[in-house]
């Protein structure tokens, strides 16, 4: 046993204990990260910093890989678990689950990479019938049933399978009977409802209702967090991303603090800086009496974390603090989730936020310029891929200025993750995978996305979605894989059963039709619109960065007691224009000339066809003659281009058929260059 009394193999640890955790990994930040995942990991690092974290403890992915490997918790794990949470609710002064003023705790996966959505949490464990009455009385009404309403929809979609659209759907037809606008509009008997319906669904579905042993409830709630990293949107997230599978995620309990308690209460995210352009100011969404799944699942419209300024003066500067004071910690941009209960802020988790290409640039930069980081450092967190998405296509400013004059705009939204898509409309992920598989462009079109849509997204040239912020994981995730994504287009009506949906002006796109997305702008547009190349010179923020490499790269260093420079970058080019190119983006020559590739345009591929199809020197001599110009014209812009710097030329050696059609063509081709059937043979 420890100083507080837990065993010594630990499979837990309390979110105070960070530091010990550290050391028992051998002092590595990420070998903490890999134990306690960013989010367990993040959430020790601010509880040393003295933030307001509700407190907890966090399951460490250790007992996930023992648990998917065993296929059951072992007594061991649970035994910790046990201990952990006797010293949260010594902490607390609360018992957990009690049926007088209960403790009650979140369930929250966290892996060690950022995976956002793709895993389980589940709220408000621990209630039961028996104490929703006595936190009734002591709260009040609307909230306790409110509360026990999400735990019962949480459970049954997380740990029983139950279909969350089936919740949804019940929510949704009662306030639409009801005349309602949004769940502020219900009331404590419209929430009693509620959960009879909802458990109704759970009986109907499973033929099991919600267990009223709290601790039953919190071993299956971490054992659904742990199965979820196996579900098949959280490995298709990792196989576009990159993470190994064998990782692992944490599960983290932590004391329930309620954003849904009344008009002093609210829950938000937020980033510290904008995660779509990188300018340095807190961007984010709340809603004020719900709770945090709310705003990142995008069910519902949010809104501006800066209006928190009207209702919850004092917590909007206190969130401003933190959020620079935890820029100071993690030296990054941070992806925040908060609660504010009765007017005093909680912290629920920190993690470096997901960003657009054009953020990632704006923000190293801007973070060398304030001192949080150094050149090299920026320079390093610049992906090659950020540099390919600022050089992408955009649409058509003149082509969008027409179809505006002719009202083709169908809706506007929120400019979740920027740049211009054009697709088929498709309105589910399985449709989206089906026509990308067969090589067509799509738009996925969604009331809101769930994380089950992962799939769908990578198959989609852009996003568009009737609800949700720019905080919804929809918005989340489109802007890490750069993704156009337009949210909260709340004028479309979508209507699945006849594959379609309604614009406010009464337009009909059905699926199949053809969109275009201004997501920089939030503007949809009906039909195809065009892309241009991006304009380079505009982009300084980038230039900066490429400067910096080069500077660094110019820098002596030594190595083995000599002296060297570092990285020179030499680029592919086959024509003036390539070449050009390059210089205008730093390179110091060209690496490889490939001569075979000045043939392939639709004028040469003839002439170069002819030189091969020849019969004798006579015919070979006057190919040649003909190709000769055309290559010596290429050498000379290459070479002006260059201006002096290095080329290194690959002569022309590839196989013949790279030049030649199929066989078909190829007859057609060679009969009009009036080659004699000799040569056919």
């Amino acid at each position: 046993m420890d100083e507080k009394g837990f065993s010594n193999d630990r499979y837990v640890y309390l979110f105070d204990e960070v530091a010990f955790a550290e050391r028992n990994v051998g002092g590595s930040w990420d070998a903490v990260r890999g134990l306690l995942g960013g989010k367990g990991a993040n959430l020790g690092r601010m509880a040393s910093e003295g933030l307001p974290v509700p407190y907890g403890f966090t399951v460490t992915t250790e007992a996930c890989l023992d648990y998917l490997k065993q296929d059951s918790m072992s007594e061991q794990v649970w035994i910790s678990v046990l201990e952990a949470l006797r010293e949260v609710e010594t902490r607390m002064g609360k018992k957990f689950g009690a049926d007088v003023d209960p403790l009650l705790v979140s369930c929250r996966s966290g892996a060690k990479f950022s995976m956002p959505g793709m895993m389980d949490t589940l709220l408000n464990t621990g209630l039961t019938d028996a104490n929703v009455v006595s936190l009734a009385k002591a709260t009040n009404a609307r909230f306790a049933y409110d509360s026990y309403r999400r735990l019962i929809q949480g459970f049954g979609a997380i740990v029983m399978g139950v279909d969350d659209d089936l919740f949804e759907e019940q929510l949704k037809n009662y306030k639409a009977m009801a005349g309602y606008k949004s769940d502020l509009d219900m009331t404590v008997d419209d929430w009693k409802a509620i959960v009879v319906i909802f458990r109704t669904i759970l009986k109907e579905q499973t033929g099991s209702d919600l267990p009223q042993n709290p601790l039953v409830q919190m071993k299956m709630a971490i054992t659904a967090v742990f199965s979820s990293w196996n579900s098949e949107r959280a490995r298709a997230y990792r196989d576009a991303t990159g993470i190994p599978h064998e990782l692992g995620t944490a599960c983290n309990i932590q004391s329930m603090v309620f954003g849904n308690m009344g008009d002093t209460s609210c829950t938000g995210v937020a980033f510290t800086r904008n995660p779509s352009t990188g300018e340095n100011r807190m961007f984010g969404d709340f809603l004020p009496n719900a709770q945090g799944e709310d705003v990142v699942a995008g069910i519902r419209s949010c809104f501006d974390v800066h209006e928190l300024k009207g209702g919850f003066a004092q917590a909007y500067e206190e969130l401003l603090q933190v959020g620079n004071r935890l820029e100071q910690v993690f030296r990054n941009m941070q992806d925040i989730e908060f609660t504010v209960q009765e007017g005093k802020l909680f912290m629920l988790q920190t993690r470096d936020g997901k960003r657009t290409a054009r953020a990632q640039v704006r923000i190293a930069k801007d973070m060398v310029r304030d001192g949080l980081i150094s050149k090299e450092e920026a320079v390093k967190r610049v992906q090659t891929g950020d540099v390919d998405v600022l050089l992408m296509p955009q649409l058509d400013e003149r082509e969008m200025e027409q179809a505006r004059s002719k009202s083709l705009m169908l809706a506007r939204g929120v400019n979740a993750s920027p740049g211009g898509a054009v697709g088929q409309v498709v309105l589910d992920s399985k449709k989206a995978e089906e026509l990308q598989s067969q090589g067509k462009d799509v738009i996925l079109v969604r009331q809101f996305t769930k994380p089950d849509d992962v799939p769908g997204f990578f198959a989609s040239k852009g996003v568009l979605t009737a609800e949700g912020g720019a905080t919804s994981h929809a918005a989340v995730v489109a802007r890490q894989f750069g993704i156009p994504c337009i949210c909260s287009a709340s004028t479309i009506i979508i209507d699945m059963e006849k594959r379609c949906f309604t614009t406010a002006q009464g337009t009909v796109v059905r699926e199949g039709d053809v969109i275009s997305l201004n997501a920089s702008a939030g503007e949809v547009f009906q039909g195809p619109i065009s892309t241009v190349d991006a304009n380079f010179d505009r982009e300084r923020d980038l230039q900066t960065i490429l400067d910096w490499g080069d500077e660094i790269s110019a820098k002596i260093y030594t190595r083995n007691n000599k002296e060297m420079r570092g990285l020179k970058v030499l680029s592919n080019g086959d024509s003036g224009m390539d070449s050009a190119k390059a210089r205008a983006f730093g390179a110091v020559g060209i690496g490889l000339c490939r001569t075979e590739h000045m043939f392939f345009g639709s004028e040469r591929l003839p002439l170069m066809r002819k030189f091969i199809l020849s019969q004798d020197a006579k015919q070979r001599t006057a190919a040649l003659d003909d190709l000769l110009p055309i290559q010596t014209a290429d050498f000379e812009a290459i070479y002006r281009a260059m201006s002096g710097f290095p080329v290194i030329i690959r002569l022309l050696d590839p196989p013949l058929h790279e030049f030649l059609p199929d066989r078909d063509s190829l007859v057609r081709s060679v009969a009009k260059m009036g080659v004699s059937s000799n040569g056919l043979r």
